[in-house]
């Protein structure tokens, strides 16, 4: 997944860095509420971690201005107030979750992942062991790696995402991707999993293959830990 962290504190930095890194994750930071406005979209993000005291705003200011303009990212609130006024103040100002310090990792970890969840349920987003496929930037993420998908490529791997493991028709697959009155060659389904199996090369996405189905088409095949298909 991939947060977004806006905190003043070297030392939390480094922690989070750190931790998410190791878990796989990738982290943006920024110091400064100025900083994390200039960023621009923190939509693309699939969870923001924001801290209530900045140098140049507090965090209450900040997450009020992102949901009055409409972003719907969810928000994980670092404090070291800790009093259940606090919490609530925070929460009503829009967070999704309040964690006070000092806080343990693996607690912090737990509820960025039910957040991101969450959010990738609410977005549609398509999680294929730690590929995701993500409709609404239209990419294929694997944690720091990502390849753009046309929009021929994303009906494609959507259609073969949607039931993995499962042979898929030629004809059902042209359909989802061309439409029902496409007139060209079928080769041109050959060519586009082509493209697909090498932006999965790409990212080094070994445990998602597309394998050929001898008279059917193909289909999507997700590896669990260990070797065996899902």
């Amino acid at each position: 997944m991939r947060f977004l962290l806006v905190e003043d504190e070297a030392k939390m930095v480094l922690l989070l860095r750190k931790g998410l890194g190791e878990e796989g994750h990738t982290l943006d930071v920024c110091s400064r509420g100025s900083e994390a406005l200039a960023l621009g979209c923190p939509e693309d993000y699939d969870v923001i971690v924001l801290d209530w005291s900045l140098p140049d705003t507090d965090g209450m200011t900040l997450l009020k201005g992102w949901r009055e303009a409409g972003v719907r990212t969810p928000v994980l609130m670092l404090t070291a107030r800790g009093t259940t006024a606090d919490k609530v103040k925070g929460l009503r100002s829009g967070a999704d979750d309040y964690l006070v310090k000092p806080f343990d990792f693996e607690e912090l970890l737990a509820r960025l992942e039910v957040l991101g969840r969450r959010s990738e349920a609410k977005d549609g987003v398509v999680r294929l062991g730690e590929l995701v496929l993500d409709p609404g930037r239209r990419i294929l993420r694997l944690g720091s790696r990502e390849e753009s998908l046309t929009a021929r490529e994303f009906a494609l791997f959507s259609a073969l995402a949607r039931h993995p493991g499962e042979p898929q028709v030629r004809a059902r697959l042209m359909e989802q991707t061309w439409g029902p009155d496409f007139d060209g060659s079928a080769n041109v389904l050959d060519v586009y999993v082509g493209y697909l199996r090498t932006k999965l090369e790409r990212m080094e996405a070994t445990h998602v293959t597309i394998r050929s189905v001898r008279g059917v088409g193909y289909k999507l095949v997700v590896a669990l830990p260990g070797g065996l298909p899902a």
